[in-house]
């Protein structure tokens, strides 16, 4: 196996990893992963033959692979739910509970400019705020079901 096709199923799995954890709703874009885990895979490569040291080459394959993905919505939802509604549900109702509500907290998401470090914002909070009150609602007229 060359250098380039190990390197494109370790920036494919790395990805997929990623995706599998903090974005669900990804997790099965065939095309994103290939795309982005070729691209990956291509900078290192472009990278190390230009004479960088290792870890530079990483963190350029890193950059690219991962842009867009450092703040996910299914990792807030997922904190939320574990934080403030853990105690009506078993611990392992959480993550599929999560799951379901990551659509439903898709508007309150979208009225949000979402970037890779809006974790760290002053809007955050607010986000916050918001998304554990549509889940309280939407318990309150659904139950846990």
């Amino acid at each position: 196996m060359d250098t380039q096709q190990k390197n494109l199923s370790y920036f494919r799995l790395r990805l997929k990893e990623l995706l599998n954890s903090s974005f669900p709703e990804k997790a099965n874009d065939q095309k994103f992963i290939t795309q982005r885990s070729s691209w990956a895979a291509n900078a290192y490569d472009g990278a190390f033959r230009s004479g960088n040291a290792i870890a530079q080459c990483d963190e350029i394959a890193n950059y690219i692979l991962f842009e867009g993905l450092y703040f996910s919505k299914f990792d807030t939802v997922f904190q939320i739910v574990c934080n403030e509604f853990d105690t009506i549900m078993a611990d392992e109702e959480l993550r599929p509970f999560a799951l379901k509500m990551l659509p439903v907290c898709g508007p309150v998401f979208a009225r949000y400019e979402l970037t890779d470090d809006f974790a760290y914002g002053p809007e955050y909070e607010l986000l916050y705020t918001e998304i554990t009150g549509t889940i309280a609602i939407w318990i309150e007229e659904n139950g846990l079901q």
